[in-house]
């Protein structure tokens, strides 16, 4: 138990620390577990959820191969040329098109689809555009809570206990509309009287003058992809009736898009984060090793012993916890942690745990605006403005996303004692 714990909070500090890369410390520690002796190849394999990693690779490929067609940066032009160059309505368009995307693919995808059609358009407006990929990244997020494929947490928590697409979306939907509406409504407050985003006639003029339609670069492309993707959608959301796993789904829609879009399929699956999914990969195994080991039934008892037992105190505290935690963490080895804990209490207890699993949901998903390493599609776009020579300082980030995701969590707390309670 000893050895698996300071394994793990060493890889965790590792992590934390940034100056390693996080997929090489996973599988290191991985690897180290089963060298220790700990557990075998074959146990170690038997912790990895593959469902979680189809489900991530299938919907990868099918936006790898959409963005190929063009449609992405279409959309983000025709919205700025609909709303005329304005600032206010073009901030809140964006917002409102990563929360959508994020909800419907998944965050850290949109986010590396929409920041750099961002800073095409604000390039073009003579904009600082850091204000709004902090708005950007905040959608991401709260987006993303409301789906099981819109955030990793999500990912997990589903494949775990075999829950569907629509479950998620009406159990955790009602709360991220709610945020959604406080997010445009903080962004028209400043946007409007700061006064920092004042666009030119000169600037809109050249954004009109470019043509939406040689954006798009394959239509078939784009038409079979978006038919492949409304066929997934729709499947995600009659899981209940089928029971088809969500990760068959997507590889399916996967494989067929690949068979009919007459791409070559090794250009196709260079293009995979690979980094991600063997980050997962050693993050199960290191998980896997401190199940084994009795550490997580420990955690568990320990609890539900601060809690006493009450429900509504386990409920609140997982939230809360959960929130904090990937608020300066980030929240995919958080609950990779946690899923098998609450399974723990699930196995000592009769408590209806389902709100727990949503409490887990809100708190790691939203929890992740508190801070720019929170959550991957934080780091992602804060890596992309840098690359292309902006700066988004901790601090300046911090400002914003940390009181919304308190906000965020208060919400999410009444929410969860109305409904479960």
């Amino acid at each position: 138990m000893i050895f698996s714990c300071v394994l793990f909070f060493i890889v965790y500090a590792l992590i934390i620390w940034e100056r390693f890369n996080n997929t090489i410390a996973a599988l290191l520690g991985a690897v180290i577990l089963i060298f220790s002796g700990i557990m075998s190849e074959s146990e170690a394999i038997s912790y990895i959820d593959f469902s979680t990693l189809g489900l991530l690779i299938g919907m990868m490929i099918i936006v790898i191969v959409l963005k190929q067609s063009g449609i992405f940066e279409y959309i983000a032009i025709r919205q700025a040329k609909v709303v005329k160059g304005n600032p206010i309505a073009i901030m809140i368009a964006l917002t409102l098109i990563t929360a959508v995307a994020s909800a419907l693919l998944d965050n850290v995808t949109t986010i590396m689809l929409i920041v750099p059609v961002t800073l095409v358009i604000l390039n073009i407006l003579k904009i600082d555009p850091v204000p709004l990929i902090i708005f950007e990244i905040l959608a991401s997020n709260i987006g993303g809570t409301s789906t099981l494929i819109g955030d990793p947490p999500n990912l997990m928590i589903g494949s775990a206990n075999e829950i569907g697409f629509t479950e998620f979306l009406f159990n955790l939907g009602p709360v991220v509309i709610i945020i959604m509406i406080l997010l445009i409504a903080y962004i028209y407050v400043e946007v409007k009287y700061k006064n920092k985003f004042i666009v030119t006639e000169d600037k809109i003029n050249e954004l009109n003058r470019i043509d939406t339609s040689s954006l798009i670069k394959d239509k078939e492309l784009m038409i079979k992809g978006l038919v492949v993707l409304s066929f997934v959608i729709i499947f995600f959301f009659l899981h209940s009736i089928t029971h088809i796993n969500s990760s068959t789904i997507a590889m399916f829609g996967a494989s067929f898009l690949l068979l009919i879009s007459n791409k070559p399929v090794n250009k196709i699956l260079e293009k995979i984060e690979w980094e991600t999914i063997f980050f997962f990969i050693g993050l199960f195994v290191l998980v896997g090793g401190l199940e084994k080991t009795g550490v997580i039934h420990a955690l568990a008892q320990g609890l539900i012993h601060i809690t006493s037992g009450n429900y509504l105190f386990l409920i609140l505290g997982i939230l809360w916890i959960s929130a904090i935690a990937s608020a300066f963490l980030d929240n995919i080895p958080f609950v990779a942690t946690m899923i098998p804990l609450i399974q723990t209490i699930d196995s000592s207890t009769n408590i209806d745990i389902m709100p727990l699993w949503w409490a887990l949901a809100f708190g790691a998903c939203l929890g992740g605006n508190g801070t720019l390493v929170g959550a991957s599609a934080n780091v992602i776009a804060s890596g992309l403005l840098e690359a292309n020579g902006y700066k988004l300082p901790f601090k300046r980030y911090f400002k914003i996303g940390f009181p919304i995701m308190i906000i965020s969590i208060v919400i999410a707390s009444i929410y969860m004692v109305l409904m479960y309670m």
